[in-house]
């Protein structure tokens, strides 16, 4: 089993930048792919940014690319989203997850985290 911590949410303008953390424990979360995910009130889940177990292979939804990055750091065992050029309608409770195969949806993923708040303001 994995288990899966994110942190680095909070409240910031428009244009702003936050780096959010996923710390893993349990099972090596070196030998997983990760992505990240948000959820905004009243909406379903949206894929924002995936990479795979080796850090090779990256993919990012079309809303999020250019503006977010995704990196993770085996030693520590913890995965990042640095998020950039903020705009109010990315507030959204954000999750990262993990699973034995790349994918922009959430069926694959396996282990999930408790989220953490991200509020844009304009």
């Amino acid at each position: 089993q994995v288990q899966l911590e994110e942190s680095g949410g909070g409240l910031v303008q428009a244009g702003g930048s936050l780096r959010l953390s996923c710390a893993a424990s349990g099972r090596t979360f070196s030998s997983y792919a990760m992505g990240w995910f948000r959820r905004a009130p009243g909406k379903e889940y949206e894929f924002l940014a995936a990479v795979s177990w080796s850090g090779g292979i990256t993919y990012y939804a079309d809303s999020v690319k250019g503006r977010f990055t995704i990196s993770r750091d085996g030693p520590k065992n913890t995965g990042y989203l640095q998020m950039n050029s903020l705009k109010p309608e990315d507030t959204a409770v954000y999750y990262c997850a993990a699973g034995g195969v790349f994918s922009n949806a959430t069926d694959p993923y396996d282990y999930w985290g408790q989220g953490t708040q991200v509020t844009v303001s304009s």
